[in-house]
């Protein structure tokens, strides 16, 4: 293995979006098993640094192998569609809507019922574009088009973390 590989091939799992990820932890835990830098101790200083440039890079590919949303980024980017989301806010009239709509209610919500209504369509709409973006990927063979869905569900993953202050506020 080279610390250039991708990380699919790092953590000898397919190039795809869809994984195991009990299969991703197991191999994580191998990796940094085999690259722990007190593995080197009886090998020198600079056995130690290389073992710690791959506990490193392990993190990282491990980062965004397990989280559904960089992984589909990781792979739009090394399919040559990167996701680009600070330059490109492009996204579908229907999914604007749908976005403002979520505001308006985010804004008007006085229960945690409200709010709750509100995170389960979120949890709806992620998991729809989850399951889109997996086709896209894996079978579809269109990054482009899944680069698309990955910005819009930046937004809702964003937009869930303003849920979840409002769900606070309202505990308080």
């Amino acid at each position: 293995m080279k610390l250039s590989d991708s990380d699919f091939t790092l953590f000898a799992v397919p190039e795809q979006f869809r994984q195991d990820r009990a299969q991703i932890d197991a191999r994580w835990k191998e990796l940094q098993r085999e690259a722990h830098p007190d593995r080197f101790a009886a090998q020198g200083a600079a056995a130690q640094r290389v073992a710690m440039q791959w506990s490193v890079r392990i993190n990282e590919a491990y980062q965004r192998l397990k989280d559904p949303l960089k992984r589909a980024a990781y792979l739009c980017e090394m399919r040559g569609a990167p996701v680009e989301a600070e330059n490109n806010t492009a996204m579908p009239a229907a999914f604007l809507m749908q976005q403002m709509q979520w505001r308006e209610a985010l804004e008007e919500a006085e229960a945690e019922g409200d709010l709750q209504r509100l995170e389960d369509a979120l949890q709806l709409a992620r998991r729809d574009l989850l399951a889109d973006i997996e086709v896209k990927l894996d079978q579809a063979g269109d990054a482009p088009g899944a680069s698309g869905q990955v910005r819009a569900l930046m937004f809702i993953e964003r937009f869930a973390h303003d849920v979840a202050s409002r769900f606070e506020q309202l505990g308080q």
